[in-house]
């Protein structure tokens, strides 16, 4: 897979079939537009091209948004996408500047004469231009003009909700993972550095690995207790996870993502480790004491075991 990373580097080729968007997640919506987009272009004996931005858009435009939920970071999005067999990606950085142009002069700069155009690929609520002014009419109207075709994909949903990018994070953020995960069509996970928390784990007789993420714009799911996979070393574990600020000793002023892993004993500290939800099992909870506490967790971990043996049979 090529990937541009600014217009003077594309390569121009009117047979191209593209499709554009920011794609935060590849969620399963955004997979059926680029697997449509790499068809259309294998039948024409073209080059199939994924035009995304980076940063986030409204991380530019939004007033006051200092940091944007995001589903994937952009090393995530490209491995995704070049999952799916992509020709081209085109990275446009996302400036304010940018921003400003309409969509007639995104278009005519950008695609028709930057990449080269002869069919696009969008979803059926695409929008894009200056303050969003753009939709697919008028991209249908672009094409007459500058002589290409557009396709607009359906509407998909999961569970009666439409799969967007803004539905999973919503799931998410609620703390529904099971549904946010089959929008997706693979497990949300994050990744981080594993550092010195308090300790405490160890003294229940439950050691946490605490994970700080590599990017602090990554969405992290709703605080509560949740059966998780666990990549360390190359080699993927079973765990139970804590988001929260653990209530029972009242001093954790900032949030922590703390990781129980089974079947494990090593140190840690500094290794790169990844993490899959695969479902939440409960909130967080204030206990009266550290044995009612100590109990609750070994009550977790007989649930977490049990979701973890049904999510294997069934992936396997």
């Amino acid at each position: 897979m090529i990937v541009y990373r600014s217009l003077a580097e594309v390569q121009y080729n009117k047979n191209s079939v593209v499709t554009i968007g920011m794609f935060d997640g590849v969620h399963l919506a955004h997979q059926t537009i680029i697997r449509q987009t790499i068809e259309k272009s294998r039948h024409l004996s073209g080059r199939n091209v994924v035009v995304t931005f980076e940063p986030h858009p409204r991380e530019v435009v939004s007033k006051g948004t200092k940091n944007v939920a995001i589903l994937s970071t952009l090393e995530d999005k490209l491995q995704r996408i070049e999952k799916l067999g992509v020709d081209v990606v085109f990275i446009i950085p996302f400036t304010f500047e940018f921003s400003r142009l309409t969509f007639q002069e995104f278009y005519s700069k950008y695609i028709v004469n930057g990449v080269g155009v002869s069919e696009v690929v969008e979803g059926f609520n695409h929008q894009f231009g200056r303050d969003r002014e753009g939709n697919m009419s008028q991209v249908l109207e672009l094409g007459k003009v500058h002589g290409f075709s557009v396709e607009a994909i359906a509407m998909m949903k999961k569970q009666d909700v439409v799969i967007a990018s803004s539905t999973i994070r919503d799931s998410l953020l609620s703390g529904d993972v099971v549904l946010a995960n089959e929008m997706l069509g693979y497990e949300y996970s994050f990744t981080g550095t594993v550092v010195r928390g308090y300790g405490r784990g160890k003294q229940l007789g439950y050691p946490t690995a605490n994970i700080v993420l590599f990017d602090k714009k990554k969405l992290v799911p709703q605080i509560g207790i949740y059966a998780v996979q666990i990549e360390v070393e190359g080699k993927w574990y079973g765990g139970m996870m804590s988001i929260g600020h653990n209530p029972t000793f009242g001093d954790a002023h900032i949030r922590t993502i703390e990781v129980n892993i089974f079947d494990f004993d090593k140190d840690i500290y500094d290794e790169t480790v990844t993490v899959k939800t695969i479902q939440r099992t409960r909130n967080e909870k204030k206990f009266n004491s550290v044995d009612e506490l100590i109990t609750e967790i070994g009550n977790d971990k007989i649930a977490i075991k049990k979701i973890l043996d049904h999510y294997k049979q069934i992936s396997s």
